[in-house]
């Protein structure tokens, strides 16, 4: 199947692009940095060079024409403002989805994050209690489509490698940290696949065989 990463060059999607081919699918990675394509290109996908954030829905449909599915991973990153947790972390999910609703890809899978929807911990600053509230927009917003969605909000992400297993499920699941190649993994078996559609998920590190974990939903 041929599956779209939005936020290509991210080190989640970097890894889920690179397993995605490995596994014989046909992947793009969308990216903005024209710099980045090497990166996207070294995992195996097709680099669509594209910014979201000052891009018509229908040019990104144009992108998603014969995609299977797709995969919201963009966000603002670490250090950005506030400002841009609105423009990628909500506003550029909403247009992904826009796209996606125009170009007939109807597997959405979205990256969200452990807190959306709740208030933001004791102790945060302003700028995550903006981005929490970004991805809980995003995440509403695409609960109201007519997709075959699925949202995923990992915990803490670290670099440690994969383990294969992890927990799973409906919120909540509690605090936990996840290594970016298990979140990678998970992402890769629900996209392909029929397991946790219109459902929202939380993950974090466990002892349940990734596998399992995706077809018991």
């Amino acid at each position: 199947m041929r599956v779209i990463v939005a936020g290509g060059h991210g080190q989640v999607a970097l890894r889920l692009e690179r397993r995605l081919t490995a596994d014989g699918h046909a992947v793009g990675g969308i990216v903005r940095n024209p710099d980045h394509v090497d990166d996207v290109r070294a995992t195996g996908a097709d680099a669509l060079v594209c910014d979201l954030e000052h891009t018509a829905r229908d040019h990104v449909a144009g992108l998603l024409a014969g995609a299977d599915a797709v995969v919201f991973a963009a966000g603002a990153g670490p250090g950005s403002g506030a400002a841009r947790k609105d423009t990628v972390d909500h506003a550029a999910a909403v247009l992904v989805a826009d796209a996606a609703e125009r170009a007939g890809a109807r597997r959405v899978v979205q990256v969200s994050s452990m807190g959306a929807g709740s208030p933001p911990p004791p102790g945060s600053d302003d700028v995550f209690a903006v981005y929490l509230r970004a991805k809980a927009a995003a995440e509403d917003d695409l609960r109201n489509r007519d997709l075959d969605w699925t949202i995923v909000r990992p915990g803490g992400l670290t670099n440690d490698p994969g383990t294969g297993r992890v927990r799973l499920g409906p919120p909540p699941l509690g605090p936990g940290a996840v290594s970016r190649d298990d979140v990678a993994a998970v992402i890769a078996a629900l996209v392909v696949g029929p397991h946790g559609i219109g459902q929202t998920l939380e993950l974090r590190g466990g002892d349940i065989p990734i596998t399992d974990a995706v077809s018991q939903l």
